[in-house]
This record gives structure tokens, sequence and C-alpha cells, in this order.
């Protein structure tokens, strides 16, 4: 385990039924890093993460987290890691203060220290006034943004976060990455899975994608957005397959990839130069073009590009 890693996994296989959900996955996880595991349901992200926090046994592979080894330590990897879950698991109950108040006593955290902690953490999520107002009568927003304060209760080292931003309105994911990114200055390590490209462009300093149980590129997002090159081009034609041939050979080309939205074309100079000749050949070859998009890539763009398929397309 490099000395700057929080989380390392080699090897990481978990089979359900004769289902290989996860296959043989490696990555690492930087202490104090925005980390994130980005891909459609059904990819492997909650497997992987339930394997993470000690929900479920380590079939095959090697797991370690804030230094303990998940099958051999799983006391010790609860005790450094904070959870918030896709679903709403509050007690609908309770007010605010004693869903955090219980939650502090679970822990042992010390009375005036877990008062502290409460107040301070619902200082930071904007909650502080709705503190005797019972849960089931909290938005989606506000639940969510009191399951984060409930998961730093603990103080821990690293904060797991799955989907937190599933369905929510856009205006709320918004404010609820600013509370990601206020958590991760004071120190935390944060594990993000989503689906959502933009959540991931936007928070992480490194994501790795996944895609039918297996990693298939991990990077900062610039990094992988410039692995596409300058500009990206989509290009409708009625007929891809003679169009691809036509345009092997134009030198600012650097891939042609068939995608649901026709071809996908990355481009290593800026895009407005050479699309003008791109249309020219394919027309000049007799074939009709319906539809020409060029774009700066996005996340979107590097999941089509590796994968041949739109996350969207993908997730249900």
């Amino acid at each position: 385990m490099g000395g700057d890693d929080i989380i390392e996994v080699r090897g990481l296989e978990h089979v359900f039924d004769g289902f290989t959900a996860v296959r043989g996955i490696s990555f690492t996880v930087r202490k104090g890093e925005i980390f994130s595991f980005l891909g459609p349901n059904g990819a492997g992200k909650s497997t992987t993460i339930n394997i993470l926090i000690t929900l479920l046994p380590l079939q095959k592979g090697t797991v370690r987290v804030a230094g303990h080894d998940v099958a051999q330590e799983p006391g010790r990897v609860r005790e450094s890691i904070g959870i918030v879950f896709q679903e709403d698991v509050l007690d609908r109950d309770l007010t605010v203060w004693e869903t955090m108040e219980f939650h502090g006593r679970l822990y042992s955290i010390p009375r005036d220290e877990r008062r502290r902690r409460i107040d301070d953490l619902l200082r930071v999520v904007e909650l502080d006034p709705k503190r005797n107002e019972r849960t089931k009568n909290l938005s989606g927003g506000m639940k969510r943004r009191l399951q984060i304060a409930r998961g730093l209760m603990t103080r821990p080292k690293v904060l797991f976060l799955d989907e937190p931003t599933q369905g929510l309105d856009p205006q709320t994911r918004m404010r609820m990455w600013e509370y990601i990114r206020q958590v991760n200055k004071t120190g935390t390590t944060i594990f993000l899975t989503t689906h959502y490209m933009e959540e991931a462009d936007m928070l992480s300093d490194r994501i790795s994608i996944i895609d039918d149980g297996r990693i298939i590129v991990s990077g900062t997002p610039d990094a992988l957005k410039n692995t596409l090159g300058e500009d990206v081009v989509y290009l409708e034609t009625e007929d891809d397959g003679k169009a691809r041939e036509t345009l092997r050979g134009v030198e600012e080309v650097r891939s042609i990839k068939e995608s649901p939205r026709g071809l996908s074309i990355t481009i290593s100079t800026d895009g407005s130069h050479c699309l003008p000749r791109i249309v020219e050949r394919v027309r000049g070859a007799g074939i009709g073009i319906s539809s020409v998009n060029l774009k700066k890539p996005t996340m979107d763009d590097v999941f089509v590009h590796y994968t041949g398929r739109e996350l969207r397309d993908t997730t249900g």
C-alpha cells in the first residue's frame, strides 16, 4: 500500500449465484482526495462499496481501508469510515437532533464531545433550524444532508457516499456538491459512487469508470477528457461504415468509433478547422449526412469512447 493510499483494492472478484458482479478489479484511493467510481447501475459499483465497508464478505482479492484488511479486521475498518447510502435509512419518528444523538451514543462518543459535534455538523449542513423537526417531514435534500452529518459524527477517515444525489433536483444536487467539497476540505477522503457524469466531473480528483464488473479506465477528469483530443465530432450518415473508411487518413482524426450518436470522431486540433474537410470528404464519397455535432469532450463522451455506448442507455 503506497504511503498516500488510504484504500487499496487488488484483484477483487465477487460472484452472486453464478453471476460475476465484479471481475478482478484493482484500484487505489489517495488520502484526502475525492474519488469517484463512475458507471451504470449494475456495473458492480454497489457490490464493491459493500465489500469495502464490510457489508459483504470478501470472496477473492485483497482490500485494505485506512490501513486495515477488510477480511482480517472488519471492526477496525468500520471504526475508520462513515457511510451515506442512496436509500433513506433514517428513523422517520426521530427528530434531526435525536438522529444525531442516537448515532453518537451508538458509537460511545462522550456526552460533551457528542453535543459539540452535533452542533457543529448541523451548522455545516445547514440543518440547525430544523433540529427539532421529525425526519419524516424533511425534503429529500435535507434527509441526504442529515445522513451526511450523521456519517461524519465519528470523524471518519473515509466517507463513502453511494449515489448521494440520486433523485434530487438539479439545484439541490449542486448544493450537495458544495457540502461534499466542504467535508473534503476538512481532510476527509471521499469515496463516491455515481452514474451522473457531470457529478463525477465536477467533484472528483480522480475517477475510475466501471462497466460490467471491470474498470475500463482511470484518471483525473481532465486527463480522461484529454485522451479524446481537443474536440469530438458526432456524425450521422447514411452509411457509417463507408464514411469511416473514407475518413481514415485525415491527419487530425485520432479515432473513429461507432456510437449510439453515429460516428464518434476524436480530433487532435481545433475541430472547427478540420470539420469542413471531414464533411466535404464524406459528401464527396456520395454519402449523405443527416447530422453533425462538434463539441468539447465531456465525461459522457469519455464513457461512449471507451464502452461504445451511452451511460444513459444503461441506467434504466
